[in-house]
């Protein structure tokens, strides 16, 4: 049975591979019937039969046949006319072909009227391709190329190529691509290929949906290259895909300000000596990839602008030359100079001198990399802080510590300096029980991520004296010797970004990128790929104009209803209440109504308040009543349309009894204090808020914290701990202006709303005139 099913296709087949082995020896005889194998009656699903089954055969893939290549293009070309009814029947009639020129020298152009003619699913011929150029090594997967190109093409640009089994116009350009990686690799371009057939998810995400496609890869953005592929033109290409500023052209007239500007930037400074005009590519590469770290200019030799800085420096004009500056502008602390200079060199050259000798903290991630956590004994290193002031009487003193790190410069010594405005929390971290206005050194290490520390704060303070020094040096030669010298511990809070660009710079860079890749894909009607941007535009367009046309059409019928009803029954209180909104119910005037609590509206604003109704109280002094109030309303302004709240202030001047005697009400009866504790501590309830329910006898209490931006002091902290705690609190706050005591009220009043704030049950509320209580 096996024998009569495949013996006839067995024949046939046996028959076509004689003709072709025919032609091989007589390709000046050229028939398209005879190299398919087929008859000049056969149908086309016969000539597509017998066109698969030489292809699988002759693909010089697969053939180890030396003519296998040509034989192939033959075959091809073939069934390229024999396909296509108007061309057979001009072959039938005249023996003509499209082209009037014999194979050898249309190859290319059949190659591609083929590939546009005629469409191979993947799985019609399944076997295996050898890569001439060992596209194995560069083939992208998309769980690779989300977890590791992604993240890379922020420190360097890719050029990706996209491919495809029976791609012959990948083939035309694999020269070309081969040339050009050979080129661009070693300067540091990323290099990656992506198989449509097999990587569509890829294929999709980068928007290519053709073979080939060439893609360029920068801060995740892809951008197409639509030019002829030649290695000028590539190379171009991923020289464009940088940013513009990454290097600053340096001559006599501006070399003074560009290294003078460290004190601004917080980095070193980079200069480049060469004699051709422009800047090389590999230096812009290695720009584009330590840009975060170092800033670059560069100096062209053979100009005329920088002859007084070319003899200054005593460079020589016979090879590339690369100075490195920090604090000091008129000697740079390395230089290297080498005729060809390889991304290696200089990779390696940069990343050891990519600090200054004393940098300023500006974020978290140069604190991590400037003092690293400690992980083995070894690798233990400490990082003396200097927490100091921006403004000009501070100069002296910064000076002297970058004089002092000079000159005890060591492996496990990182010296580092910050501005106590810009970083407050960790400032606050480290200084809690210390004045915070004069410059102060502390010598920490980190042990874990998560912020914990052990550090010692120097006695006595900075002002850059030989003193200073002295005693600076003999407690850094204790630690070396006793690392136990360290004492104190702490978590340590995020640093806050200074480099970080502003909203709007954000905003406007991403709308820049929008409208770049707009227009690219206007320009080369790429439709499918912009589809998802125009859709996202249009459906913008469709809800501003449906919005607007809407409000138009309904102001008409909503003016009716505002007119007042003839008969307005009056309002219950149980009403008003439960129609009372959270914190959505916009205010109904453009002010807040805060009442003071005295003897006569204490028991109508707390004693006997209505039920569900909560009074919230801001406790302050006579010197702190105007700050605290404006800064009170405004914080309590966008909750003051809830008809279930009310706002009342209490002097604790008047009334220096009641917080104590309230909160020892809350407290275990052992924590009493004496009278004279209690006038001691009545001054340290100022900035205090509570939200008072007379009804069931809880309250929620706000404390004040020492910066708006302090996360360590929570707003919502009702735990009482002992005195000395409290008092510790309160002469750290008065280090603060007054109004800044109420910063995060504005989240607590969220909390209180929401119901996510812990309440504190009294038994009675107490009088204003003495420690007895109310029921």
């Amino acid at each position: 049975t096996f024998q009569k099913v495949w013996s006839p296709q067995f024949a046939e087949y046996s028959k076509c591979s004689i003709a072709v082995l025919a032609l091989v020896k007589t390709t000046s005889e050229y028939d398209p019937y005879k190299i398919l194998g087929v008859s000049r009656s056969a149908s086309q699903t016969e000539i597509k039969r017998a066109y698969k089954r030489l292809a699988r055969e002759w693909h010089p893939d697969k053939s180890k046949d030396p003519n296998a290549e040509d034989m192939f293009i033959k075959i091809s070309k073939s069934y390229e006319i024999l396909s296509n009814e108007e061309r057979r029947s001009n072959f039938d009639r005249y023996g003509q072909m499209e082209e009037n020129q014999p194979f050898g020298q249309s190859q290319h152009r059949g190659f591609r009227s083929f590939h546009n003619s005629f469409y191979f699913d993947e799985s019609f011929f399944h076997f295996p391709r050898n890569r001439d150029f060992a596209d194995s090594k560069y083939m992208l997967r998309h769980a690779q190329f989300n977890s590791d190109v992604l993240p890379d093409s922020h420190k360097r640009p890719y050029l990706i190529k996209v491919t495809s089994e029976w791609c012959f116009a990948c083939i035309h350009i694999e020269p070309v691509w081969k040339e050009t990686v050979q080129e661009l690799e070693p300067l540091g371009v990323g290099i990656g290929i992506v198989d449509l057939g097999y990587e569509r998810g890829l294929a999709k995400q980068l928007g290519a949906y053709r073979a080939p496609s060439i893609i360029g890869l920068v801060n995740g953005r892809v951008t197409f290259f639509h030019q002829a592929v030649v290695r000028e033109h590539l190379r171009q290409f991923v020289e464009d895909l940088l940013p513009q500023k990454l290097v600053v052209k340096i001559s006599d007239d501006n070399y003074m300000a560009f290294l003078g500007n460290w004190h601004v930037e917080n980095k070193p400074s980079l200069l480049l000596f060469d004699q051709v005009p422009i800047v090389p590519l590999l230096y812009k590469l290695a720009a584009f990839a330590f840009r975060d770290y170092v800033r670059f200019g560069f100096v062209d030799q053979g100009g005329t602008d920088s002859s007084r800085l070319v003899r200054q420096f005593n460079i020589n004009t016979y090879a590339p030359t690369m100075l490195l500056f920090k604090e000091d502008t008129e000697k740079p602390v390395d230089i290297i100079q080498a005729r060809g200079m390889k991304r290696q060199i200089m990779d390696e050259f940069i990343s050891n001198n990519k600090f200054l000798q004393v940098p300023r903290l500006v974020s978290q991630q140069l604190f991590d990399e400037l003092c690293p956590v400690k992980q083995f004994h070894r690798r233990r290193k400490y990082c003396v802080l200097l927490i100091t002031g921006e403004d000009s009487a501070f100069l002296p003193g910064n000076k002297a510590f970058l004089d002092f790190a000079s000159a005890n410069s060591k492996d496990v010594l990182r010296f580092a300096y910050v501005y106590q405005r810009q970083q407050q929390p960790l400032c606050q971290a480290l200084l809690h029980n210390q004045g915070t206005h004069s410059p102060q050194v502390v010598i920490l290490e980190r042990r874990s991520q998560a912020g914990k520390v052990l550090y010692r704060a120097v006695s006595g303070g900075w002002n850059g004296s030989e003193e200073d020094k002295f005693h600076l040096h003999e407690q850094l030669e204790l630690l070396q010797k006793d690392p136990t010298y360290l004492t104190s511990d702490a978590t340590l809070p995020e640093l806050n970004n200074e480099m970080a660009p502003i909203f709007i710079i954000r905003w406007m860079n991403a709308a820049y990128d929008y409208v770049l890749q707009i227009y690219d894909d206007l320009l080369y009607s790429n439709w499918r790929e912009m589809m998802p941007i125009l859709s996202l535009i249009f459906s913008a367009l469709f809800i501003v104009f449906g919005t607007v046309i809407i409000q138009a059409f309904s102001e008409p019928g909503e003016s009716k209803p505002q007119k007042p009803k003839p008969k307005d029954q009056p309002q219950t209180e149980d009403d008003a209440s439960s129609r009372a909104s959270t914190s959505s119910r916009p205010p109904k005037k453009d002010f807040v109504e805060v009442t003071e609590l005295t003897d006569i509206t204490y028991t109508s604003n707390l004693v006997k308040l209505r039920p569900g109704h909560i009074n919230v109280v801001l406790v302050l002094t006579n010197a702190s009543k105007s700050a605290l109030l404006r800064k009170f309303a405004k914080e309590v302004f966008s909750f003051s349309g809830s008809p279930t709240l009310h706002f009342s202030f209490l002097n604790a001047d008047k009334h220096r009894h009641w917080m104590p005697s309230l909160l020892r009400l809350a407290c275990d009866a052992a924590q009493s204090q004496s009278h004279s504790d209690e006038e001691e501590e009545s001054s340290n309830y100022m900035g205090y808020v509570l939200a008072l329910n007379g009804h069931k006898k809880y309250f929620c209490l706000f404390r004040p914290v020492f910066t708006g931006d302090d996360g360590s002091d929570s707003s919502s902290d009702t735990s009482f701990s002992s005195d000395n705690r409290r008092k510790s609190r309160s002469s750290r706050a008065t280090s603060i202006e007054v109004h800044h005591k109420l910063d995060r009220l504005g989240l607590w009043m969220e909390r209180l709303m929401e119901g996510t704030l812990p309440r504190i049950h009294v038994p009675a509320w107490p009088t204003l005139d003495d420690t007895t209580a109310e029921g």
